[in-house]
């Protein structure tokens, strides 16, 4: 599944900023059972926008996590805080099938 939010950055920060905090707590989700990785992306003409993706085995790996909070985690994203507003866009489950060009499956 993945679990995906967009980020506003506010005024007088950057991306960057946001990013090491991301980088710095995703360092530490990625420990829990069922993470998969993550992803940060800018918006295209856009820098002040970020789009985060997470990638976890199932929706219950991830509530697994969230059912212990790490204090270290929850200080890492309430320091990220002021530099940025963040939307969750939703949880999304991975697709019962993909179409793919023929040539990209080589």
């Amino acid at each position: 599944m993945k679990y995906i939010f967009e980020v506003h950055i506010r005024d007088g920060y950057r991306a960057e900023d946001y990013a090491d905090a991301w980088v710095r707590a995703s360092q530490l989700i990625q420990q829990a059972p069922g993470a998969r990785g993550t992803e940060l992306h800018r918006k295209i003409g856009d820098p002040h926008t970020l789009i985060a993706i997470a990638h976890w085995d199932s929706k219950a790996s991830r509530d697994a996590m969230e059912t212990q909070p790490n204090p270290e985690i929850k200080e890492i994203i309430r320091s990220a805080a002021p530099c940025c507003e963040i939307r969750l866009i939703g949880e999304f489950e991975e697709p019962e099938w993909v179409v793919m060009p023929p040539d990209a499956e080589s």
